[in-house]
């Protein structure tokens, strides 16, 4: 923590009982068309050993996105950049307009942060039973950091609720991402949707457009990627 002009700066993600963690997994969506040989790309990337998805566009078919994993931003910028202007990736042309970059975070009430920061977003990237996926960013409305801290809560748990409802029964499980400073047209959020079948993916969000925040307090939604996992990289563990 650091202390300027008495202005207090934290930057470590907050858990329950005053738990703290300076941790937190980035993680990029890229999309990609003109992919004639997916299996080329598959070869790659499971040489290069790195925690990623390789989606196929439901909306292309020769379209894929790629959903790479990593704690430290660096890394984005490095390997994962030598990666990407490999003769594999150089045949294909690129949707900027898909990308999207974020970050874990915590809403100060997980009793196990490094779980829900780390562990927890990467199984449910990597699970192989979830293959399907949507993908989008959004962005709230000034309103929105207007309001109270408890009526922000109320509105919050609209939200949970029904998301813990669609997880519990195994229908849709999300991965939620900050992405402020990150995203070119300035959003807040990344969220992905990830199960085992299309459908459930596509209800949750028709279900969340009547709640308080998407129906008042969303100033822009999307747009939106969704495919299914052509391939996955291993869990690993630690």
């Amino acid at each position: 923590m650091n202390t300027v002009n008495n202005l207090k700066i934290d930057v470590r993600e907050h858990g329950a009982n005053e738990k703290t963690l300076n941790e937190r997994l980035f993680f990029q969506l890229l999309a990609f068309g003109d992919c004639g040989n997916f299996e080329a790309i598959v070869k790659l990337l499971h040489r290069s050993k790195i925690e990623a998805v390789i989606y196929q566009d439901i909306n292309d078919p020769k379209g894929i996105a790629v959903l790479v994993m990593n704690k430290d931003p660096d890394y984005f910028v490095t390997e994962w950049r030598e990666i990407l202007n490999s003769s594999e990736f150089n045949k294909l042309s690129s949707k900027p307009e898909l990308t999207m970059l974020g970050r874990t975070y915590s809403s100060g009430f997980e009793p196990d942060l490094e779980n829900w920061l780390i562990h927890k977003p990467r199984h449910s990237a990597l699970n192989p039973e979830w293959p399907w996926c949507i993908w989008y960013p959004l962005r709230r409305t000034g309103e929105f950091a207007k309001l109270s801290r408890k009526d922000q809560g109320s509105i919050l748990r609209e939200h949970a609720v029904i998301g813990r409802a669609y997880g519990e029964s195994d229908l849709a499980h999300d991965i939620r991402l900050a992405c402020h400073g990150l995203d070119k047209n300035d959003n807040d959020f990344v969220i992905g949707l990830v199960g085992r079948d299309l459908h459930p993916l596509s209800h949750i969000v028709q279900t969340m457009r009547k709640t308080s925040q998407t129906s008042k307090y969303i100033q822009t939604l999307g747009p939106f990627f969704v495919g299914k996992a052509f391939w996955q990289s291993p869990l690993k563990t630690g």
